[in-house]
């Protein structure tokens, strides 16, 4: 499966902006997906996931409550609703699926086999 993220932009501290990760290549549905941010110097961080077969949703605790994952599998695409922002959410946002991942390793990069090529997010205070 081929990943491609967009939506990224800049906005101002209390903003939205909806994330978009479209595939291409298989059938969305079958892949469970999260969303991984990076800033620079910093370590890749688990935001959120959607599980393939059950649709539960996991977020990290700094974007619980202001961030929602959602999947349209029409357009065979995966979406971040990003409420509330904060200058502390400024990073790069990719997207990355996988198959076969287990619940308990969900909120970990190294876990996941396909990767989106990112898209800049910045707050601005």
């Amino acid at each position: 499966v081929q990943l491609q993220a967009s939506g990224g932009g800049l906005v101002q501290t209390g903003g939205s902006l909806r994330l978009s990760c479209a595939a291409s290549g298989s059938t969305f549905r079958s892949y469970t997906v999260g969303w991984f941010r990076q800033a620079p110097g910093t370590e890749r961080e688990f935001v959120a996931a959607l599980k393939r077969s059950s649709s539960s949703t996991y977020y990290a605790d700094s974007v619980k409550g202001r961030f929602t994952i959602s999947r349209d599998n029409a357009k065979n695409t995966v979406y971040l609703q990003m409420n509330s922002l904060k200058p502390e959410d400024t990073a790069v946002y990719l997207c990355a699926a996988d198959r076969g991942i287990i619940t308990s390793s969900i909120t970990q990069f190294q876990h996941y086999d396909y990767w989106g090529q990112g898209t800049q997010v910045t707050v601005s205070s």
